[in-house]
């Protein structure tokens, strides 16, 4: 399996983790950026892990926006670095905190328009952190832009808006959370499987069965049994079908 979106860069020791999750038979991790210095640590990442780090830089929207300085750095990181990325990421629209930022929402979506131009110009998909309300702008934004292929992860949104998502043919994916909490398990009955990944979100801590574990790659073992059972599936069809999922968008 891939872990379709983890913090790579904010792991101490990465290189003993990957070791040992390449042992146990983790196949690979979408590593996202924060800012402009988390793209760069990505970066280095990939170029250490070549086969196992898939990489994607952007802005977390979930802070102050990048000034212009970091910006203008990003695009040209993103021109020379082409051939190395696999997505743009994680970019979206801040909802957790936004009422303490000293911009609009409006001012956001622009930067989220202008990334997602970015992502178009160099046919990149896009990782999308966009919950509640704000994932319905976002697919608006991804439809204006025709992106061709997009990953929402760790969605929360109204049923019509998951519904538009899958009609458009983009990814969905659910953390370990989908083993206990009963709004992951809801979102994972309306995902086809054709459309779905699985992610940690890493370092993100977890509770219920987790509480107490360090969040890695390792959980997706885990996440995956709950999904097979979920689908009524055998557990190594999941397994395949979820990891050619991922392979498809960020290969």
């Amino acid at each position: 399996m891939i872990d379709a979106h983890i913090h790579l860069d904010q792991y101490p020791n990465v290189e003993t983790e990957i070791k040992k999750w390449e042992e146990a038979g983790i196949k690979g991790v979408v590593a996202v950026s924060t800012d402009l210095r988390s793209s760069y640590r990505t970066l280095e990442l990939k170029l250490k892990f070549p086969h196992f780090v898939y990489a994607a830089i952007g802005f977390h929207p979930e802070q102050a926006l990048p000034n212009e300085t970091d910006w203008n750095e990003w695009l040209s990181l993103v021109k020379a670095e082409r051939h190395r990325l696999s997505a743009i990421g994680e970019v979206g629209l801040p909802y957790y905190t936004l009422q303490q930022s000293s911009l609009s929402l409006a001012n956001y979506v622009e930067f989220l328009e202008k990334v997602t131009e970015v992502a178009r110009a160099y046919d990149l998909p896009l990782v999308l952190h966009a919950v509640h309300e704000h994932a319905e702008l976002a697919l608006a934004i991804l439809r204006k832009y025709n992106i061709r292929s997009a990953h929402f992860h760790w969605l929360k949104a109204p049923l019509s808006v998951i519904e538009e998502i899958i009609q458009f043919g983009y990814y969905i994916s659910v953390t370990p959370e989908v083993c206990y909490r009963q709004r992951d398990q809801v979102l994972l009955s309306y995902i086809p499987l054709h459309q779905l990944l699985l992610e940690t979100d890493g370092p993100w801590p977890f509770i219920g069965p987790f509480t107490n574990i360090k969040t890695s790659p390792l959980l997706l073992f885990e996440s995956v049994k709950y999904v097979a059972n979920a689908y009524q599936k055998n557990i190594d069809i999941v397994q395949k079908e979820v990891l050619a999922n991922t392979l498809k968008v960020y290969q």
